[in-house]
């Protein structure tokens, strides 16, 4: 079929020769699988004509320019950190997206569309009913062990009003095309869909990668949708201006880059568990000034996790006493818990004449034909038919694995038929049959070979204010494996983009407001705790790194000097060593070692808490828990900081290769400082992440003065000071009569003109503390400001001819002593977090 097509030339414009030549070999070379729907083909086996408009345009780019453009877009995924996590490894990978859209013209998405919003119509009305009335179980037309055999019915929502009237604010379904080429529905996500935000990635990198091309192709924008969703959410909510939470497991969790990019594109506050609280029914959110009140949240916890009081006590990830707000109208947590009960695979069987009770209408995309063995005639045909799937029936695991996923009854073994038929005697409520759909399979681009892959699409629909909105587009999953069962799909999966396509030209719309829409406002915005913490410990990480990247720069110009007289074989050497052990870059057993060696070490020992790629990785970790608050081009220098200190082969190093990846790295670090100074809003998330840094900074100042200013210190020991200090140019230009341990110690610990000193950052740190909100307005000086006012004074009124290690010692102290106190204000409080209180009195 695919050797000879007819109208394969037909196509917008006219292709050079080349390009005619790798569209004609793209096809020849196509092999549709035997049977099997296409959606190169139409019924009749001909290349649809936007398929052939779509691949005749990327046949004009030469392989070369191809593979380059489509690096070069794909380079956003690596450089953003777009990634996500296969349930229970610990690494992320790398986001994999196919350089060939499913293409969907405009008619046949009419009829997808309007299957899938009927769904939605028809979810919402039985959870109305399972958590309302009961008629449908009081009247026989679901069996109650359908439903209550789901660890996602949730009986504490029965009778619960839902927040705005719904239960479901997002609901998708994941559909094939099946032989005779209609769409069917494969399963029903109503728990906390997942896959929107990676389409909006999916979406950014194509249309980078071919601009033009997708401009041609007149692509239904994704924008309209995100912003009927943001609508839908808000309307939920009591108040006109609400704050709307996106609730995440965590950084762990397999989709967490999706739920902090959707977080930034819709505006949402992204939070854990840990970051909210519930008082007297309402629920808050820990902010850096107390709790502030939270009116909606959009979950992305399954609700079995959500409340430890009333569901599941060992979890960490929900929020105590959540069912209760949820009870009494304080917060609106959608999808509302309990929606998940639909996802079972037990209630499919029913749906078709659920859909005629409940909505008057015939189910307009069928699902796949489904038998649940809780009926005897039902199991009775899954035991006796080998052709069938059979899989559990509800979300949950079997206690030792037996049967995690769907497999053909007669591919088990006659040890695991006995097993099944032994566990059908005992709980056959647990299994459902399913007949085997064959899906359709998209084209994929393959070593510059077309191929076909079999593929499955997530469609999403989000409740509006106006009714129904459905995503032109939607999450497709191909498959690298040529068998085309939908029971397959899974393991070596990809993505590909959706387009829709339409015969006119697309507006282009944003989730920009209008500007008379939204009242101006200069705020600094209410930072959630958990994020205050970890900018704070951001701040410090880099400053750390950078301090051990002094120390082992000034190992490695110590042996690579002409002279042979700095440091190479002295004290100073000595001290140097001494200073990256109490650090932790290196261990003990590494003192009178080789300096190459300690060298090596301090940059790329993962095992030393204190070496260089320890402290990066940890950076890394931190932001990549807060990636909603951090820009692209922030993430893009910590990944290539990181990358370039990984080195396997480390005992092969030169004193110049080190000295090369150490230069390297201190320039990353400063153009990350420069990022944050010059690109970050002076909100409080930037004076947390710079807190952090100047509060690292003095405590490292302290300890490097006092190791290398004693009694004894040599003009070697001074010359390093500086060094670490940063501050060898402006003391040169200040002192032309050579090293002195004064003026040194003057410019090192208590100028405060020099941005590198110990008094500077003490300044620094008073700004800072003086614009961040107070807990308590009663005109008491919070601990924080306490500890600061005191060091401060110290500082000012020390002089240098006076200063000893003791007295560094005491300043370094009280450093650390702010830090735990910044903490125990600022960061999450536990039980003892209150909201802000403003006292008024006469005066």
């Amino acid at each position: 079929m695919a050797a000879e097509i007819p109208g394969a030339t037909k196509r917008r414009g006219d292709l050079d020769a080349a390009a005619a030549i790798r569209l004609s070999e793209w096809l020849r070379g196509y092999r549709p699988i035997q049977g099997i729907p296409d959606e190169l083909f139409d019924p009749t086996g001909r290349p649809r004509e936007y398929w052939l408009n779509f691949l005749g345009d990327l046949a004009e780019y030469t392989p070369d320019e191809l593979k380059s453009r489509f690096s070069l877009a794909t380079r956003h995924i690596r450089d953003t950190g777009v990634s996500h996590r296969v349930y229970g490894e610990e690494n992320e990978r790398s986001w994999p997206l196919s350089p060939v859209p499913l293409i969907i013209g405009h008619r046949e998405w009419a009829q997808i569309a309007a299957g899938v919003e009927q769904r939605a119509r028809l979810m919402e009305e039985l959870l109305r009913d399972i958590y309302g009335d009961g008629r449908l179980v009081a009247d026989g037309a679901i069996p109650a062990a359908a439903l209550t055999g789901s660890p996602d019915f949730i009986r504490a929502m029965r009778g619960v009003a839902p927040p705005g009237g719904r239960y479901l604010q997002l609901y998708a379904a994941d559909l094939g095309r099946g032989p005779d080429g209609r769409w069917w529905v494969l399963g029903d996500r109503t728990q906390a869909p997942s896959g929107a935000g990676y389409e909006l990635e999916n979406r950014l990198v194509l249309s980078r990668a071919y601009p033009n091309l997708y401009n041609a192709m007149n692509v239904e924008r994704l924008a309209p949708f995100f912003a009927a969703l943001r609508k839908g959410l808000a309307q939920a909510a009591e108040r006109k201006d609400p704050r709307i939470c996106l609730l995440t497991p965590g950084p762990y969790s397999e989709t967490y880059f999706e739920q902090a990019h959707l977080a930034r594109y819709l505006g949402f506050l992204l939070v854990e568990g840990d970051d909210l609280v519930v008082r007297d029914g309402r629920a808050y959110v820990r902010t850096i000034a107390g709790l502030k009140r939270v009116d909606v949240i959009l979950r992305r916890v399954d609700a079995d996790f959500v409340d430890p009081l009333e569901l599941n006590s060992a979890s960490r990830l929900g929020v105590p006493g959540l069912l209760e707000a949820i009870r009494v109208g304080g917060v609106a947590v959608l999808n509302m818990p309990g929606s998940g009960v639909l996802e079972s695979k037990a209630l499919l069987g029913f749906l078709p004449k659920l859909c005629r009770r409940l909505l008057g209408e015939e189910l307009k995309m069928p699902n796949v034909a489904t038998w649940w063995c809780g009926q005897p005639s039902e199991r009775a045909r899954v035991e006796r038919d080998p052709d069938l799937a059979i899989g559990p029936a509800f979300n949950v695991q079997q206690p030792d694995e037996f049967l995690t996923k769907p497999r053909l009854v007669g591919d088990l073994s006659a040890e695991e038929r006995k097993e099944l038929f032994s566990r059908l005697d005992d709980r056959p409520c647990d299994f459902v049959g399913q007949e085997v759909v064959r899906l359709s399979t998209t084209p994929v681009l393959r070593d510059g070979r077309l191929e076909p892959a079999p593929f499955v699409l997530r469609v999403f629909v989000a409740a509006t204010p106006d009714g129904y909105c459905v995503m032109p587009g939607g999450f497709c999953r191909t498959s690298d494996f040529p068998d085309v069962r939908a029971i397959s799909m899974g393991a070596g999966a990809r993505t590909a983009d959706v387009w829709v396509i339409t015969e006119k030209p697309v507006e282009r719309v944003t989730l920009l407001a209008n500007k008379d829409d939204v009242k101006v406002r200069r705020i600094m915005g209410q930072l959630p705790s958990r994020a205050a913490d970890n900018l704070f410990w951001l701040g410090r990480y880099l400053e750390r790194a950078e301090a051990t990247l002094r120390l082992v720069r000034s190992l490695c110009t110590s042996l690579m000097d002409s002279e042979a007289a700095i440091h190479g074989a002295g004290e100073t050497l000595v001290r140097l060593e001494e200073l990256l052990i109490a650090w932790g870059a290196l261990d003990e057993d590494a003192a009178g070692r080789r300096a190459l060696d300690a060298a090596r070490d301090a940059l790329h020992d993962l095992k030393a808490f204190g070496s260089v790629i320890y402290l990066v990785r940890a950076a890394r970790r931190t932001a990549a828990s807060m990636r909603e608050r951090l820009s692209p081009d922030f993430w893009t220098l910590l990944l290539n900081l990181e990358s370039g200190l990984v080195d396997p082969a480390r005992h092969l190093l030169s004193e110049a290769d080190a000295l090369q990846q150490v230069e390297s790295a201190l320039q990353s670090l400063a153009a990350l400082s420069g990022l944050a100074q010059e690109n970050m809003n002076r909100s409080a998330g930037w004076r947390f992440l710079d807190m952090g840094r100047r509060l690292e900074r003095g405590i490292n100042t302290c300890r490097f003065t006092r190791a290398l200013s004693h009694e004894a210190a040599t003009t070697d020991d001074l010359d390093l000071l500086l060094d670490l200090a940063d501050s060898q140019i402006t003391y040169r230009a200040r002192y032309l009569v050579g090293l002195s341990l004064t003026p040194v110690l003057d410019m090192v610990m208590l100028d405060p003109f020099n941005t590198r000193s110990l008094a500077f950052q003490i300044v620094t740190l008073a700004e800072h503390l003086s614009s961040l909100p107070s807990l308590l307005e009663d005109g008491m000086m919070e601990e924080p400001a306490n500890i600061l006012l005191t060091l401060s004074s110290e500082v000012k009124t020390q002089s240098a001819a006076d200063l000893n290690a003791a007295k560094m010692r005491k300043l370094e102290l009280a450093l650390m002593r702010l830090s735990d106190a910044v903490a125990a204000r600022y960061f999450l409080q536990g039980a003892n977090a209150v909201p802000t209180i403003k006292l008024a009195g006469l005066a």
